[in-house]
């Protein structure tokens, strides 16, 4: 079974595409099977939860590609772990979590990631949003990240 096949990563993934299309008026993937399309969209599509030191809950095929991981290690790593360790590069990213926090969103962000094996990437025209339910609970936040270039 691919890990988007199961029912947890499926509702899960209803959770983004809701909160996607509440913030930026647009379908966060098109097609019948909503996860099947995200799984196999040709932007990387990443998510982490609520925890203090957010561990990731959701990648997409592109996003595993990039980070250069399998699901099972990528869904156990801390978010923060997917930058380099580089104050500047991380107060950049925890500047812009809390600024999708406080807004819902932002979008056009770029900055520098790393994959598993060093191998540093710039993301670009990121959206980051955050998963929340109907009701405004929030189960965590995501990212939409249409270009990258390595680097």
């Amino acid at each position: 079974m691919l890990p988007y096949e199961s029912p947890e990563v499926q509702a899960y993934n209803q959770l983004m595409a809701f909160s996607f299309h509440k913030y930026t008026s647009q379908p966060i993937a098109t097609g019948e099977d909503l996860s099947r399309a995200m799984w196999h969209a040709p932007q990387a599509i990443v998510s982490h939860g609520t925890q203090t030191d957010p561990i990731f809950r959701y990648a997409n095929a592109r996003t595993l590609e990039l980070w250069e991981m399998d699901w099972a290690d990528f869904t156990r790593l801390p978010s923060r772990l997917s930058a380099e360790a580089n104050p500047d590069i991380q107060s950049d990213r925890n500047a812009l979590l809390q600024a999708a926090l406080a807004k819902g969103w932002v979008d056009t962000y770029s900055g520098v990631r790393v994959s598993s094996t060093g191998r540093r990437f710039e993301i670009r025209n990121t959206v980051l949003w955050n998963v929340v339910d109907e009701a405004g609970v929030r189960h965590g936040q995501a990212a939409f990240i249409r270009d990258w270039q390595h680097l």
